[in-house]
């Protein structure tokens, strides 16, 4: 064998290892942390083996979405270089960070249409399998498991913590629905459906989470004008109005939570320390305000929240916080108005080209990916959690592998 055969072997090898790395992380998403990082680092050493470096470098520079994506993270990366971190948070939460620099790496395998096809796939069915074990547990099919991440307060949650079980089942929702949108079997239409009407049902009425309810809403709307612009809208409007009215004459979990954050609203003040979990946030919020008016320009440097917020916060009584519940909030204070640019202008790109991806199919779920990280990060330091974090980061990937270079 020659050592241009032998090359091509290895190369070939590498590829097929590093493709359904990537392609797996899609089920392990909603499943495990640790599988998570086991892929990624199979996906980046393939990636890394398998050379070809001219054409990845290219990639990642032609795509104007894994472009912007690796401008966030060298302005991230430059804020690490200035600041007061306590020691170490610099590096921690540019770690947090790393999965946007990771996008045109993965992006690499998603250049083929048919890898892109089986991981949308694969993720659905890492989504339907918590979806399942959720419902099971809920009407008594499974007991409670010492493995599951189930709560006495939120008992039908499987791998993951209410906030983020419903942030999933919310997406799976939106990706159900295209599913069946996009297939031609009346089976497999009737199938996804079910799926779809289950996930509303577990976020509605098993597991609660007021960021997955507004999720669900702005996703359903959007579904609506991208299957039938304002006739969709109309009928998507009176759908969830008619659903929030419903749920909120029903006691459940959904009225439990609304009653929830009206009563912490009515019970706290700006003139003292909050004592509610709602109070923490709206707290947070506007102590936050304060920091990014101190460094508005620049921000405090990457990692530099917790120490930041420590400082303006001391002697007053009011809680400590690692991070502001919200990412554009929490990007602007690191970086400053410079790193909320950059932010917004990956939102942008991906908002701007997703009518140019190949399929309905894709064009339909890269908004809905927009618009569920523009929703989330409103809420909840999106890309500080894993599991957001990386599903925004291998979602982009995956849809805007298929972006056209203009060149």
């Amino acid at each position: 064998m020659t050592g241009g055969a032998a090359l091509q072997r290895f190369t070939t090898g590498v590829g097929i290892i590093g493709g359904w790395s990537t392609i797996a992380i899609g089920a392990s998403i909603p499943i495990s942390i640790a599988f998570d990082n086991l892929l990624l680092a199979a996906a980046l050493l393939a990636w890394l083996a398998g050379l070809q470096f001219r054409e990845k470098f290219l990639l990642s520079w032609s795509n104007p979405v894994y472009r912007a994506a690796l401008l966030l993270f060298a302005v991230l990366l430059l804020g690490t270089a200035y600041g007061q971190q306590a020691p170490g948070d610099a590096q921690r939460y540019l770690l947090k960070y790393l999965d946007l620099a990771l996008i045109p790496v993965l992006g690499w395998v998603f250049i083929a249409s048919q890898n892109r096809e089986r991981a949308l796939r694969i993720l659905a069915c890492g989504l339907a399998l918590v979806l399942l074990i959720s419902c099971a547990l809920k009407i008594g099919l499974l007991p409670p498991l010492s493995w599951l991440r189930g709560t006495p307060e939120s008992p039908f949650v499987v791998f993951k913590l209410r906030l983020t079980h419903n942030i999933l089942m919310a997406f799976a929702a939106f990706l159900f629905a295209w599913l069946a949108c996009s297939t031609g079997s009346r089976n497999a239409k009737l199938g996804w459906g079910v799926l779809g009407t289950l996930t509303v049902v577990n976020i509605t009425l098993i597991v609660e989470g007021a960021t997955g309810y507004i999720l669900l809403i702005a996703l359903v709307l959007l579904f609506g004008w991208q299957r039938a612009r304002l006739r969709g809208v109309g009928i998507a409007v009176v759908a969830a109005l008619s659903t929030v009215a419903l749920l909120s004459a029903v006691p459940g979990p959904f009225q439990t939570r609304v009653k929830e954050i009206i009563f912490d609203l009515k019970k706290e003040g700006v003139d003292r320390p909050a004592s509610t979990s709602t109070g923490y946030r709206m707290e947070f919020y506007r102590n936050t305000l304060t920091l990014i008016g101190n460094s508005p320009v620049f921000g405090t440097g990457t990692g530099s929240f917790p120490s930041a917020y420590a400082a303006l916060v001391e002697g007053t009584g009011r809680k400590l916080s690692r991070n502001p519940h919200n990412e554009f909030m929490l990007i602007t204070v690191q970086t400053g108005v410079i790193g909320l640019a950059a932010f917004l202008w990956l939102l942008w790109q991906q908002w701007r080209f997703a009518p140019q991806l190949p399929t309905p199919l894709e064009r339909g779920l890269a908004q809905g990916l927009v618009l569920m990280m523009v929703m989330i990060c409103m809420l909840n330091s999106a890309l500080l959690d894993h599991t957001e974090g990386l599903l925004y980061a291998w979602l982009t990937a995956l849809l805007y592998g298929g972006l056209k270079s203009r060149d």
